[in-house]
């Protein structure tokens, strides 16, 4: 383009047709300024510098300027530098918190959006269309419910485990009491998930969960004699543990009905696996330590207020034990050598003050979180000791017995 040529935007070419008009007294300068909605002042200051400059005095003078608050080049580089190296995978937002947060890069999402568009780094987080849901009110105070799930995902990477990841939301104020990872998601994680909410927050009013065997029996199942012998089904570990603690159960009858934990999982399945990253978490105990820093960022950054002040949690029982609580709980028969067989391993127990033998009475044999064994009687523990092998076991360990003399 030469230096003398000039290129006017269509509004300004309407402005240009428009003076030409009052120039040649066609029209008016009140039909002007309401033919381009400006004053009769802005028309008589236009159509002066019109007459001295030419279309020239149409042009906006900031055309071609570089506006003020433009990123310099070398930010925007280093932002794109970040996205390709040490933030890869990180979406748009998450990019953005963490430029502010760690790299002291205030820079708005929109332009850290547009930067990497022009770029070729779109979000790697896709979002499904939306669609037609009617929204349920929250519970009014934290604590009233908690929804609890497990999330089966490869959290270390592409080429790491899959690992489960243990925890819920809450239900009022969005926050995430606890989570842990484990190797499957199994009634010792849950238990040990609840424990540490109750210890950190106390004890909720319900919980929410899906129909998941861990939580409720399959109704397809036959009873087992013991459970005939009740009058019907019992509930399952876990679900003695929340009789136990006064939770009351809820059971979902879809995904979509506990649709806030699993929300919970898309937005962890997108943020934490790239903190993970970021943190060089590589095994299953690593990343329960990246948790322990990662959950209050997560909080503060997405936690509702209560639409109820307070907290409906209950503060734990005095006389709460949690290992007599958060333990798997079995039934068995004291045999006459006063021992007690359980998973393979043979107890034997030892006379007290209250009684001087137990056989044929009915304990409740508690296999806690860390493998250890306790024997209760009617609330009591009873004092016990590993029982010396019996002679099959023996002869297991020291294999078939000897071919007898020829002169014996």
């Amino acid at each position: 383009m030469r230096e003398d040529q000039i290129i006017l935007t269509t509004r300004e070419q309407l402005r240009a047709m428009v003076l030409n008009r009052v120039l040649a007294q066609e029209w008016s300068q009140r039909e002007a300024a309401e033919a381009v909605g400006l004053s009769e002042r802005q028309i008589r200051r236009l159509l002066a510098e019109y007459e001295r400059e030419g279309p020239k005095a149409l042009i906006h003078g900031n055309r071609g300027r570089q506006p003020a608050h433009t990123l310099p080049a070398e930010v925007r580089e280093r932002v794109v530098a970040l996205a390709r190296d040490q933030y890869a995978g990180f979406n748009h937002q998450h990019l953005t918190e963490r430029l502010v947060d760690v790299e002291q890069l205030v820079v708005g999402r929109t332009t850290v959006r547009q930067m990497l568009l022009e770029a070729g780094l779109p979000s790697p987080r896709t979002r499904r269309p939306p669609q037609h849901r009617s929204r349920r009110e929250r519970k009014p105070q934290a604590g009233m419910l908690l929804q609890a799930d497990g999330s089966r995902h490869r959290w270390l990477g592409a080429d790491g485990p899959y690992l489960t990841l243990i925890g819920g939301i809450d239900d009022a104020t969005g926050t995430v009491p606890w989570a842990l990872f484990r190797e499957q998601e199994d009634a010792q994680g849950y238990m040990l998930w609840l424990w540490q909410v109750v210890e950190r927050e106390g004890i909720p009013l319900a919980l929410y969960v899906d129909r998941h065997g861990i939580f409720k029996r399959d109704p397809r199942r036959p009873l087992t004699l013991e459970e005939e012998l009740a009058g019907g089904p019992l509930p399952t570990q876990f679900g003695r543990v929340l009789a136990e603690l006064g939770i009351t159960p809820i059971y979902a009858l879809s995904p979509e009905a506990k649709g806030r934990v699993e929300r919970l999982w898309g937005t962890l399945q997108d943020r934490l696996v790239s903190e993970l990253r970021l943190a060089g978490a590589t095994t299953r105990e690593a990343a329960n330590q990246v948790l322990v820093e990662f959950l209050p960022r997560f909080d503060a950054r997405f936690a509702v207020p209560a639409a109820q002040p307070g907290s409906a949690y209950r503060p734990r029982p005095a006389g709460l034990v949690p290992e007599q609580v958060f333990c798997f709980k079995y039934t068995r028969t004291v045999t006459p050598d006063n021992t007690v067989d359980f998973a393979k391993q043979t107890l034997q127990l030892l006379p007290d003050a209250q009684r001087a033998s137990y056989v044929r009475a009915q304990v409740e044999v508690h296999e806690r979180l860390d493998g250890s064994l306790v024997v209760f009687y009617q609330g009591r523990c009873l004092a016990t000791r590993p029982a010396p092998p019996s002679a099959p076991v023996l002869r297991a360990r020291t294999g078939p017995r000897a071919a007898p003399s020829a002169h014996a």
